[in-house]
């Protein structure tokens, strides 16, 4: 069997029709190599399989082979895979390739009735790391040890030609979302059609993929409206009066300006004909983030919760894994998962918690609704 010459996709020529109604028929197809001897078929919803017929094609190249099988759709959503067959054994084949075994979570999957919005078929995205675009609003700059993350003090790069530090996280360059206000011309002359914004949430990085309040937009990108308080030096900082920082990120008013601003953008890139799309970062949030509060920044403050750092009998403490390690101390030497292993990147518990996932579904609710109405989400 010639296992490279396997494949299939959602697209219309393995999927036909390939955003097909509610209780409709739906055709899936594999190709495989001509000429070899295999028995194919389709295990449905992990239980029901139903044999595939070699098709008989006109335009025959002479070297793929493809199979096929009716779907009968209901109103539910359908998952399925390939199963191959041959004197050598049996292999599988799902979204993710050409596999000796199960994986579940790569099986394909069909949702009647969904269809992708037109005007996203083919349209010219652009996508933006707004620190890294234009600074058009200087009043909003990271300062230089503005507060501290991941062991260093946060920089603000005066020169737009110094290339990447090896670790960058803290250098901001000070682009905003005024600076990509201000160049929409400039993109729609392009003929970008829908800007695509990587995090735009409060976050202590430059990257903004670990989020802290996926409920407002950061004020480095937006709007800071309020004085940010004294200034900082190293040896006047630590974790646990972050002042500046949330004066400067969280306080209400720059919040609320921010989240205002960031609305009356969205309108104004509509109306030159320019859609938006946000990163969805859900799979993680920041250590800095409410729920969790490694950094301490909401601890004792008027408002809020005790993070799930902080106390066993903190309201978040189901939004995290932890892993006890046999003695009574907590919270257990930072052993929570993270992303690949970081810890200021702590992994999302939604199968330990409904409430987390309510709270998600609405901020992904939130931002393509009034008064933001962005366009779409791309989920990381």
């Amino acid at each position: 069997m010639n296992r490279e010459a396997l494949f299939s996709d959602g697209t219309r020529a393995f999927t036909t029709p390939p955003e097909p109604e509610e209780n409709e028929t739906v055709t899936v197809r594999l190709r495989t190599a001509k000429g070899d001897d295999l028995r194919v078929s389709v295990i449905i919803d992990g239980g029901r399989e139903i044999e595939c017929i070699r098709e008989e094609r006109s335009a025959d190249d002479g070297v793929f082979s493809y199979y096929c099988c009716d779907i009968v759709l209901g109103t539910d959503m359908v998952s399925y895979y390939f199963k191959i067959h041959s004197d050598e054994g049996t292999l599988f084949f799902d979204r993710f390739g050409v596999t000796d075994s199960l994986r579940p979570q790569y099986f394909f999957r069909i949702s009647p009735g969904f269809h992708t919005p037109e005007w996203a078929k083919g349209a010219v995205m652009y996508q933006i790391l707004v620190d890294r675009f234009c600074n058009g609003d200087k009043s909003n700059d990271v300062e230089n040890n503005e507060y501290y993350y991941i062991n260093t003090y946060v920089h603000h790069v005066d020169s737009w030609s110094k290339p990447p530090a090896d670790f960058d996280v803290p250098n901001f360059y000070g682009g905003d979302l005024e600076g990509v206000r201000q160049k929409l011309y400039y993109l729609k002359s392009l003929g970008v059609e829908v800007i695509y914004f990587n995090p735009l949430f409060v976050s202590p990085s430059n990257h903004k993929y670990d989020i802290q309040d996926y409920d407002h937009i950061d004020p480095h990108l937006a709007r800071i409206v309020e004085d940010g308080g004294e200034d900082l030096t190293p040896g006047d900082y630590d974790n646990t009066h972050s002042t500046r920082y949330q004066k400067r990120t969280t306080g209400a008013a720059n919040l609320e300006a921010s989240n205002e601003y960031f609305a009356r953008f969205v309108e104004e890139a509509h109306n030159k004909g320019i859609r938006v799309i946000l990163d969805g970062v859900f799979n993680h949030c920041g250590s800095f983030n409410k729920w969790l509060d490694r950094e301490r920044i909401y601890e004792g403050q008027g408002g809020y919760e005790p993070g799930a750092y902080i106390t066993k009998d903190s309201p978040y403490h189901d939004f995290f894994h932890f892993y006890e390690d046999g003695d009574d101390k907590w919270p257990y030497n930072n052993s929570y998962d993270g992303w690949w292993g970081n810890d200021t990147l702590p992994k999302l518990n939604y199968e330990g918690s409904q409430a987390l996932e309510d709270y998600i579904i609405n901020i992904g609710r939130k931002w393509v609704s009034p008064p933001y109405n962005c366009d779409g989400w791309r989920l990381d």
